[in-house]
C-alpha cells in the first residue's frame, strides 16, 4: 500500500507543481491590476482632462461645463455650459512669467465680432449676445456705472476676435494684438510638457482617431474574408495592394516632410515636432518598403503553393466556422481595455490640486509621483494587452488541437470553441500570464532605451550602441513571440505547464525544421503582408486628415497611436490562420512521431495535409521509409501524448 501512495504521489507531482506555478503567476497578474485599479482611483480624483483641451478661467471654471466651487474662491463652481470660450481681458499687453499668463480670463458665450472702444459698447454686447466679458459679479447695468469697472472689464479698446478651435481661445484679430497674443501663446505651448501636448493632441483629433480605428477594423474584415475563401487571383491583388501602399505611403511621408520643413510659419514646438516625426516616419517606411519588395520578389514563384496552404487552413476553419468570430470578441475586449487605458492616462496627465490665490483666483499644482504612475500605467497597457492576445491564442490552439486529433473529420466535437475557453479560465491562465509576461519583460527595456536615446542623442558615441540594443531586443521579441504561440498549442495538447511546454515544443520543432520551416515561415510572410496592409492604408488615411489639422497639435504622435492599434488589430484578426497554421504543424509533427500509420497507430493527420507537406518539402519518398521512433523514447526523455 505504502508503495502504490508513492507511485500516486509521484504521478500528481508535476500536476501539484504546475496548479501551484499557474496560480502564483495569476495571483501576481491579479495584485498587478490592483495597483492599476489604485491609479485609475487617483486619476478620477484629481485628474481634469477636460480642463487640457476646453480651457477655463482664472477662476477655476472649466469652460462649457458645471463646475464645483474651490474654496477660498468665491467666483469658482459656475456653471459655464453656454460659456466655451476663454476671453483674455488684456488680450493686447500679453506677458508670460513662469507658464502663467499676466492676465485675468473668463469664460464667455462667443467672442466679440467687431471692435468694443467703450464700457457702452460692451454693455450693449452684453444684452445684445448673452456674452459678459467683464469679472463675473459685476452686473451688466454696472458696466457705465461702478467706478471700478475699468479695473473688472477689459482693456479698451477690445479688439475684434474670432474662436480658436483647439483650445477655445478669443484669439484678437487687430495684427498688433495678434502679433502679441501668438507670440505669448507660443512661448506657453513651446515650455508646456511634452506629455500634455501630446495628450491636448489626442484629445483635439480623437474623433479623427475612432475614425481610422474604425477604417482599420473594416480593413481587418475583408482581409479575413479573403483568407478564408483565397484564391491565386485573391494572393495576386494582395501583394498588389501592399506594394502600391507601401510605395504611396512613403512617398506622401516624404512629400509632408519636405512641406513641413519649408513652412517658413513653423513656430511652434509641436510643428517642429512633427517634422522630426515625420522624418523618422519616412526613413523607417522607405526601409520595409525596400525590405519587403525585395522578399517578395525573391518568393514571387511560390504564390501557387500559399494558396494550397491556405486552402487547408480554410477547410480546417470551416469545421468550425465559430472560430473566425474569436478575434472580434478579442478586439472588442481590446478596444474597452485601451478606451479605459486612454481614459485614465487623460485623467492622469491633468491631475493636479485646485488652491486659492490671494485675489480669490485659482492656480492648478501639478501632484507628485504622476510620472511614475504614468509609466506603471503604460506597463499595464503592454502586459494586459499580450495576455488578452494569449488568451486568444490558447483558444485558437486548444480548438484546432481538439478537433485534430478526431478520429472522425467530418463529424468536429460539439462545440469546440466553447471547450477550449473553459478549460483556458479553469487551468491554463496562469499560463497566459506567464507568456505574456515574458513578452512585457523584453518591451520595457526597449521603451527604457528609446528613452535614454531620446535624452543622449546628441553625443554621437552612445548612438550605435542604443541601436545595436535596441535592434537585440527587437529579434528577442519576436522570437518570442513565436516561442509563446508554440508553447501555448503544447499546453493545449498536453495540459502542462509554460515552461514544460515550451521545452518539449522547442524539441519537436528542433527535429522536424527542416519538414516544417519553409511552410510556416512562407505562410507567416504572406499574413505580415496582409497587417502591412492594413497599417499602410489606415496611415495614410490618417495622414490625409491630421494633416488638414496642422496647429498646436503633436498629430504625428496619435497617427502612431493609430498605426499601432491597426496593426494590434489587423493582428488579433489574421493570428486566427497564423495561429492555426502552426497549431496544425505542431499537431502533425507529434503525430508523426507519436503514430506510424499501422492498423494499431493510425495516423490523426488528414490525407490532403499530409500530400501537401510531403509535395512541399520534396519528401514523398523519404515519407514512406521516415523512422517511427514512439516520442517517449527520445533521449531528452520529453513525452507528449495527445489528449
Amino acid at each position: 500500500d505504502s508503495g502504490d501512495s508513492a507511485c500516486e504521489l509521484q504521478e500528481w507531482r508535476p500536476v501539484i507543481y504546475r496548479k501551484c506555478t499557474d496560480t502564483l503567476w495569476l495571483l501576481l497578474f491579479c495584485l498587478f491590476w490592483a495597483g492599476l485599479m489604485f491609479i485609475t482611483g487617483y486619476a478620477v480624483m484629481a485628474g481634469a482632462a477636460e480642463r487640457l483641451v476646453l480651457g477655463y478661467d482664472s477662476f477655476g471654471n472649466i469652460c462649457g461645463r458645471k463646475n464645483t466651487p474651490v474654496k477660498g474662491a468665491p467666483l469658482s463652481g459656475q456653471d459655464m455650459t453656454n460659456k466655451k470660450y476663454v476671453f483674455l481681458l488684456n488680450s493686447c499687453s500679453l506677458e508670460m512669467q513662469s507658464l502663467k499668463i499676466n492676465s485675468l480670463s473668463l469664460c464667455v458665450s462667443s467672442c466679440p465680432q467687431e471692435q468694443l472702444n467703450s464700457l457702452e459698447d460692451l454693455q450693449s454686447f452684453a444684452r445684445n449676445n448673452g456674452s459678459f466679458l467683464c469679472i463675473y459679479n459685476l452686473n451688466v447695468s454696472s458696466y457705465t456705472l461702478n467706478p471700478k469697472a475699468a479695473h473688472l472689464c477689459p482693456t479698451l479698446p477690445v479688439p475684434r476676435s474670432k474662436s480658436f478651435p483647439l483650445f477655445n481661445r478669443c484669439v484678437p484679430q487687430n495684427p498688433e494684438c495678434y502679433s502679441k497674443y501668438a507670440s505669448v501663446l507660443i512661448s506657453m505651448v513651446n515650455e508646456m510638457n511634452v506629455f500634455h501636448r501630446i495628450l491636448s493632441g489626442i484629445l483635439a483629433g480623437r474623433d479623427t482617431v475612432i475614425g481610422l480605428s474604425v477604417l482599420a477594423l473594416a480593413f481587418c474584415l475583408i482581409l479575413v474574408l479573403a483568407f478564408r475563401f483565397i484564391r491565386t487571383l485573391l494572393v495576386h491583388t494582395l501583394i498588389a495592394l501592399v506594394v502600391f501602399g507601401l510605395l504611396f505611403v512613403s512617398g506622401v511621408l516624404w512629400w509632408l516632410y519636405h512641406d513641413y520643413r519649408n513652412d517658413p510659419s513653423t513656430e511652434l514646438e509641436t510643428e517642429k515636432e512633427n517634422v522630426k516625426f515625420l522624418l523618422g516616419y519616412a526613413i523607417f517606411s522607405t526601409t520595409v518598403t525596400v525590405v519587403l519588395l525585395s522578399l517578395i520578389f525573391v518568393l514571387r514563384k511560390r504564390l501557387q503553393f500559399t494558396v494550397q496552404l491556405f486552402r487547408i487552413i480554410g477547410k480546417i476553419i470551416g469545421r468550425i466556422p465559430f472560430l473566425l468570430f474569436q478575434p472580434l470578441w478579442t478586439f472588442l475586449i481590446l478596444i474597452v481595455f485601451w478606451v479605459f487605458w486612454v481614459a485614465v492616462l487623460l485623467s492622469l496627465g491633468t491631475a493636479g490640486t485646485a488652491q486659492s490665490t490671494s485675489g480669490g483666483q485659482v492656480e492648478y499644482r501639478a501632484l507628485s509621483g504622476i510620472c511614475y504612475m504614468a509609466w506603471y500605467h503604460f506597463v499595464g497597457l503592454i502586459w494586459t494587452s499580450e495576455f488578452i492576445l494569449a488568451c486568444q491564442q490558447m483558444v485558437i490552439a486548444g480548438t484546432v488541437v481538439t478537433c485534430y486529433f478526431n478520429r472522425n473529420k467530418n463529424s468536429p466535437p460539439p462545440h469546440p470553441v466553447l471547450s477550449s475557453i473553459s478549460v483556458l479560465f479553469c487551468y491554463h491562465l496562469g499560463t497566459a500570464v506567464k507568456g505574456s509576461f515574458l513578452i512585457t519583460i523584453l518591451r520595457i527595456p526597449r521603451i527604457v532605451l528609446l528613452y535614454l536615446y531620446n535624452i543622449l542623442k546628441q553625443k554621437e558615441n552612445t548612438k550605435c550602441l542604443f541601436k545595436c540594443c535596441f535592434c537585440w531586443f527587437c529579434c528577442q521579441e519576436s522570437y518570442l513571440i513565436c516561442f509563446n504561440q508554440h508553447a501555448y498549442t503544447s499546453t493545449a495538447i498536453n495540459g502542462t505547464n509554460f515552461c514544460t511546454s515550451a521545452k518539449d515544443a522547442g524539441c519537436i520543432l528542433a527535429r522536424n525544421s527542416a519538414k516544417l520551416a519553409s511552410i510556416s515561415c512562407f505562410g507567416d510572410f504572406v499574413l505580415f503582408l496582409g497587417k502591412v496592409f492594413v497599417v499602410c492604408f489606415t496611415v495614410f488615411g490618417g495622414l490625409m486628415a491630421f494633416n488638414y489639422h496642422r496647429e498646436l497639435q503633436a498629430w504625428v504622435v496619435p497617427l502612431l497611436l493609430v498605426g499601432f492599434f491597426a496593426y494590434l488589430m489587423s493582428h488579433s484578426f489574421l493570428s486566427v490562420f497564423e495561429v492555426t497554421a502552426d497549431a496544425i504543424f505542431l499537431c502533425f509533427a507529434i503525430d508523426m512521431e507519436t503514430n506510424d500509420g499501422t492498423a494499431e497507430k493510425p495516423y490523426f493527420v488528414d490525407q490532403e495535409l499530409l500530400t501537401f507537406v510531403s509535395q512541399s518539402n520534396k519528401l514523398t519518398e523519404g515519407q514512406k521509409h521516415r523512422s517511427t521512433r514512439p516520442f517517449q523514447d527520445n533521449e531528452d526523455g520529453t513525452e507528449l501524448q495527445p489528449m
